[in-house]
C-alpha cells in the first residue's frame, strides 16, 4: 500500500489554473491531469458520494445536498450520518483487500458515525439560549480536544457565511498535517472549500478571484510539500465547476400562485408544510427535484415548470434514468437551470411573510440551498454595526437573531449543479503518477479507480 492524499479543491478548473496558480500550474504540469465529465446533480453530496464509492446516486442514494425525507414528511440539508450513503465505500473496500489499511476523512461530508479510522467533522453546539458555538465532531472522541488544544477552535464562521475566509480551509489543513504526523492513516480525504466561497458570492469572472487562487495555491503549495516531505502522493480533485449566473428562480413561487404549495402561518411568517402541498420544488444550486402528491398532476406541473424563464429543461422518469438519477429519494421531477439561473428555495409572495431563518444563516432549517448566506443584505446601512449589537446580546446571554442575509438573491453571482459542457469549466483531478492517470478525460465514476490504484499500485 502507499499512503495517499486527495486534496479536494471544490470549486478548482482546468481554465482557473495559470498564473494566479503557480505552484499548482507547475506541479500538474511534472504529472498530468484530467477534466472529469460533470455530472447530475453536480453539487457537493452527489459528486462525493460518487467519487467515493464509483457509483451514481442512483445507487448510492445521494440525489442532492438535501432532498425530501418521504417518510418524515420534512425537507432535510446538509445531514451528516454516513449511512445515508447506501453503496459500499472506498475505504471498506480498502479494508477488504488489506486489514492494515486506515482512512482518515478530514470534513468530507457525510462523515458523522462512519466506518473510517479517523473522522473530524464540524459539529456546532446549540445552546438552549439560541447560542450557536462553533466546534467538530471526531473520532476517536479524544482527537477533538487534541486538535483544538493545538490549533484552536475550529472557525466556523469562516467555513459558511458572509465571513467566509481561507481560515477555515486552512485549519483543515493544519489538521490533516497533524493527524499524518500522529497517525498516519494509508489514505487521507481532506476537504479544501476556499474557492467555491467567492466563485459564488462575486462570481468566477470578477478580477478578485486572483486572490482567493493565489490564496489556495499558496495553502496547497504548503500542504502538498508536506505530504511529499513525508512520503505520501498526492491527488488534487474538484467536485464541480462554477459558472456566472445573474437570474435568480423561483419555482415555488409558481407553484404557490397554482394553489400547489400549503403554508402555515407562525409569527407573521410563512412556514412550507411540504406534507400537506400537492408540489413543491427542493431547490439546490441549479437543480430542483419536485415532489408531487398525485400521480396525475405530473404532467401539468412538468409543463407548468418548463415555462417559467430560466428553466432549461424538466427531467421526468425517463430523463433521470438517462442521468443515473432515478433514485426514490428524487423528486418526481427534475429541472435543471438554464446557464444564466439558479433556483432559490423562496415560497413565500411577500418579503413581510418570509420565515424568520429567512435572513438568518440557517443551513439546516431552510427548505432548500440558500447561496445568498454569503452575502450581507444590501439594504442594511450600517452591516457592520448591526452585526455588532447582535454580537453584544449574545456577550449578554439575551436571545438574538443574526439577520444580515438579503431575501433577494440577485447578488449570487456564481452557482453549478446542472452538466457542463466545457471541458475548462469541469472538475478536474491531478497526480504526479502519470501512468496510473494517464487519460484526457474521465468520468466521474472512474474517481474511485483513480484513487484506488494509487493505494495498491
Amino acid at each position: 500500500m502507499k499512503n495517499t492524499a486527495v486534496l479536494n479543491v471544490v470549486g478548482l478548473t482546468p481554465d482557473l489554473i495559470g498564473e494566479h496558480t503557480p505552484f499548482l500550474s507547475e506541479w500538474m504540469r511534472k504529472g498530468n491531469m484530467a477534466s472529469v465529465n460533470s455530472m447530475l446533480p453536480a453539487v457537493t453530496c452527489s459528486v462525493q458520494a460518487t467519487y467515493l464509492t464509483g457509483e451514481m446516486p442512483k445507487d448510492h442514494g445521494i440525489v442532492g445536498n438535501g432532498w425530501y425525507f418521504r417518510e418524515m414528511d420534512e425537507i432535510k440539508f446538509w445531514r451528516q450520518s454516513n449511512k445515508l450513503i447506501q453503496s459500499k465505500k472506498i475505504w471498506e473496500k480498502a479494508k477488504e483487500e488489506n486489514p492494515d489499511f486506515t482512512c482518515a476523512n478530514l470534513f468530507w461530508w457525510y462523515n458523522m458515525n462512519s466506518s473510517v479510522d479517523y473522522l473530524v467533522t464540524p459539529r456546532p453546539i446549540y445552546r438552549a439560549d439560541g447560542v450557536k458555538i462553533p466546534d467538530i465532531l471526531t473520532y476517536p472522541a479524544d482527537l477533538r480536544d487534541k486538535l483544538k488544544s493545538e490549533l484552536g477552535q475550529f472557525p466556523l464562521f469562516n467555513f459558511w457565511g458572509p465571513n467566509t475566509t481561507i481560515y477555515s480551509s486552512q485549519w483543515i489543513a493544519d489538521s490533516a498535517k497533524w493527524v499524518q504526523k500522529e497517525l498516519a492513516p494509508t489514505l487521507s480525504l481532506v476537504y479544501l472549500p476556499h474557492l467555491d466561497y467567492n466563485l459564488q458570492r462575486i462570481g468566477p469572472d470578477d478580477p478578485n478571484i486572483k486572490i482567493d487562487l493565489t490564496e489556495i495555491d499558496n495553502l496547497c503549495k504548503d500542504l502538498i510539500e508536506f505530504y511529499e516531505n513525508n512520503g505520501t502522493q498526492v491527488i488534487v480533485l474538484s467536485e464541480y465547476g462554477i459558472s456566472s449566473v445573474n437570474q435568480p428562480v423561483s419555482i415555488n413561487r409558481t407553484l404557490r400562485e397554482h394553489g400547489f404549495i400549503t403554508v402555515r402561518e407562525e409569527k407573521g411568517g410563512e412556514i412550507l408544510i411540504p406534507g400537506s402541498s400537492k408540489a413543491f420544488a427542493v431547490a439546490d444550486h441549479q437543480v430542483a427535484h419536485i415532489y408531487i402528491k398525485d400521480d396525475k398532476d405530473i404532467e401539468s406541473i412538468k409543463k407548468l415548470i418548463e415555462e417559467i424563464p430560466g428553466v432549461e429543461t424538466v427531467l421526468g422518469e425517463t430523463g433521470k434514468k438517462e442521468y443515473q438519477l432515478d433514485h426514490h429519494r428524487a423528486g418526481e421531477l427534475v429541472a435543471i437551470a438554464d446557464q444564466n439561473s439558479w433556483f432559490t428555495y423562496y415560497y413565500w409572495l411577500d418579503d413581510e411573510k418570509a420565515p424568520d431563518f429567512a435572513p438568518t444563516v440557517d443551513i439546516h432549517t431552510k427548505p432548500g440551498y440558500d447561496p445568498a448566506e454569503l452575502l450581507v443584505d444590501p439594504k442594511i446601512s450600517f452591516p457592520k454595526l448591526k452585526a455588532g449589537m447582535r454580537l453584544l446580546q449574545k456577550k449578554l446571554g439575551f436571545r438574538y437573531t443574526m439577520d444580515l442575509i438579503p431575501l433577494d438573491g440577485s447578488g449570487v453571482k456564481g452557482s453549478h449543479g446542472r452538466v457542463e459542457s466545457d471541458r475548462g469549466k469541469n472538475p478536474m483531478i491531478a497526480s504526479q503518477n502519470k501512468e496510473l492517470l494517464s487519460n484526457d478525460t474521465l468520468q466521474p465514476t472512474d474517481v474511485f479507480e483513480v484513487i484506488y490504484s494509487h493505494i495498491f499500485n
